[in-house]
């Protein structure tokens, strides 16, 4: 019967659309229509009426009260779900772009992960492994770049205090030298060597200079050797005490050179002389006797510099390549042109000469007998000087033509320097004599 009401009630196009559907029919419905056939219908026009008229209201109030309490959150509740049809598919689409991508984005992590694995050989790794490297060691990189600026720093600064700069410039040179021997084949460590050999040249090139001074003392030229030693080694290749190898030879053509330097700036003096020397010659039976002044002063100021130089060359050349006490005559290859004689022996010969040859040209010139007394008695006082160290050459006077009537004069001047000399030998001699008694008095 409940059925057959709930049928009559439906509106007329819902029988269409729920014709088939079998659990579409409420069941609240069909329990009141089955509550109504079971009334009578007294109670059916009278009670029941009013029972629905007052639910009818009940219901009305409820839903007024609930749409002022809540129509915001049903507004947006309705326009979500407006929304919502179509977010799904939309949501729909991105699952599946998601599965379709899930594959790929797996495979791509397995290929960067065997790509750029630690253990592999990377170009890209290596360079951010380098880069990294030199990114801790930028430090002690800058270091390394500031050596050849330090070392040139100092071999340039080493006019002013050659002790400190020169000894810091070899320590720099030494550890630079340290470095290129650990990392040969590094293209920074061999430019920083490049550099420093440059430098060192330069230094050198300062030593050398340092040997031609004038003014040059024994423990100067000690210190320069002793450099000149560090800076270049090859030069001391035979290393031997007393021959000083190359080292020694360099020490002596920059005395040498400053020998002929300082003689060179008595141009003027020899100039003057050459003149009255050119004169004599064309005029012979002239006044000759009174002349000879200049040349006079050439020679005594030439004598002057060439004694105190070559006795100072000598000596220091000496005290710098001390000669061994117990030398071989014969290396242990028994090879008997060695050792190699040193450049000394042959030197002392050389400046000789270089006094003789002027002594030769200018001495003749020279007539005045007083004067020429003082010269030779000058060079005879040089000739001694050089004696002291194995180079008397006051036997080769004789072979200066100073005229056939000044040999008597010659003589004489000979004689009266061995009386001065014996005289100053006893003196002191004595003197030496008295200083042991002295002692133990």
């Amino acid at each position: 019967m409940s059925d057959l009401f709930y049928e009559l009630l439906k509106p007329p196009g819902s029988a269409d659309i729920h014709s088939n559907d079998k659990s579409y029919n409420d069941p609240v419905a069909l329990k009141y229509l089955s509550a109504l056939a079971s009334m009578p219908l007294s109670q059916l026009d009278g009670p029941e009426q009013q029972s629905l008229a007052h639910s009818s209201h009940s219901l009305l109030l409820s839903l007024q009260a609930l749409s002022k309490r809540s129509h915001k959150s049903i507004i947006s509740s309705a326009a979500n779900h407006s929304h919502l049809r179509s977010a799904l598919p939309i949501l729909a689409a991105s699952t599946d772009d998601l599965t379709y991508a899930i594959p790929k984005l797996d495979n791509e992590a397995v290929r960067f992960s065997t790509t750029y694995n630690k253990s592999g050989d990377n170009e890209i790794l290596n360079s951010r492994k380098q880069a990294l490297l030199l990114s801790r060691n930028v430090e002690r990189l800058v270091d390394v770049f500031d050596l050849p600026t330090l070392l040139s720093t100092a071999v340039s600064s080493g006019s002013s205090a050659p002790t400190a700069n020169y000894a810091s410039a070899l320590d720099l040179n030494g550890h630079i030298c340290r470095l290129y021997g650990l990392y040969e084949n590094s293209p920074l460590v061999t430019s920083v060597s490049t550099q420093a050999d440059e430098a060192m040249q330069a230094m050198a090139k300062n030593l050398i200079v340092g040997l031609r001074t004038p003014g040059l003392k024994l423990t100067s030229a000690l210190r320069t050797t002793s450099w000149l030693r560090r800076v270049v080694p090859n030069l001391d290749t035979v290393n031997a005490a007393g021959n000083g190898g190359g080292l020694g030879a360099l020490f002596l053509i920059c005395r040498l050179s400053t020998l002929i330097n300082m003689l060179a700036a008595l141009e003027p003096l020899r100039e003057l002389a050459e003149q009255e020397r050119l004169r004599q010659q064309q005029n012979p039976s002239g006044s000759a006797w009174s002349e000879g002044q200049q040349t006079e002063r050439y020679l005594k100021r030439y004598i002057e510099i060439f004694r105190e130089q070559s006795f100072a060359i000598i000596s220091m050349f000496r005290s710098i390549f001390p000669t061994p006490t117990n030398e071989s005559p014969l290396r242990p290859d028994g090879d008997p042109l060695r050792p190699v004689p040193s450049a000394l022996s042959t030197f002392p010969f050389h400046l000789i000469e270089m006094l003789m040859e002027t002594l030769r040209i200018y001495l003749p010139t020279v007539k005045d007998q007083p004067s020429r007394d003082s010269l030779l008695t000058q060079v005879l006082y040089c000739a001694g000087s050089l004696g002291r160290l194995g180079g008397d050459f006051g036997i080769l006077l004789a072979t200066v033509d100073v005229g056939e009537q000044a040999e008597d004069e010659w003589v004489e001047v000979v004689k009266r320097h061995r009386l001065m000399a014996g005289r100053l030998e006893s003196i002191v001699g004595g003197r030496d004599k008295l200083s042991p008694d002295t002692t133990v008095a």
